[in-house]
């Protein structure tokens, strides 16, 4: 795989997580139950982490790395924000949507994974990749219990 396409996948992944930060920092902030909070002001802080090694990765490529998310991204936390202003958006439904966006980052890094990326970084992001994963599943436990206790 050509530098510049290794470099542009590092930076396609850089913007999922700073994503993933934000989008965990914004469905913190509406989030009523505390506990739950706390879990994803942490998972904020590990995508906030990963895009950072991410962005060594890209420098050490000799490249320039990107610094924040995607319009997408964008979008969806000013959804999350709206929602919970004029409607009854209940913790259920903010861990609802934050399943849905990390259902994009794990399906972003499988694809980055299926490329033919140099040892040392297949390396980084296959330990990324394992890390959205279990966000996304602990998100999913955390909406199924939110759930249960709707029912």
């Amino acid at each position: 795989m050509a530098n510049d396409d290794v470099i542009d996948t590092l930076n396609d992944l850089i913007e999922t997580s700073k994503d993933g930060e934000y989008g965990f920092r914004t469905s913190a902030e509406y989030m009523r139950d505390r506990q739950t909070q706390q879990l994803l002001l942490a998972r904020a802080e590990e995508c906030r982490d990963a895009a950072a090694r991410l962005q060594a990765l890209v420098r050490e490529l000799g490249g320039k790395a990107e610094d924040g998310g995607t319009a997408a991204g964008a979008v969806h936390r000013g959804w999350v924000a709206v929602k919970s202003k004029i409607v009854d958006y209940s913790d259920c439904d903010i861990l609802e949507d934050t399943e849905r966006a990390e259902d994009v980052a794990v399906a972003r890094y499988r694809a980055a994974l299926k490329q033919n990326l140099p040892p040392h970084v297949h390396a980084v992001v296959q330990l990324q990749a394992e890390g959205a994963r279990r966000n996304h599943d602990q998100v999913r436990a955390l909406r199924d219990q939110a759930r249960a206790l709707r029912a």
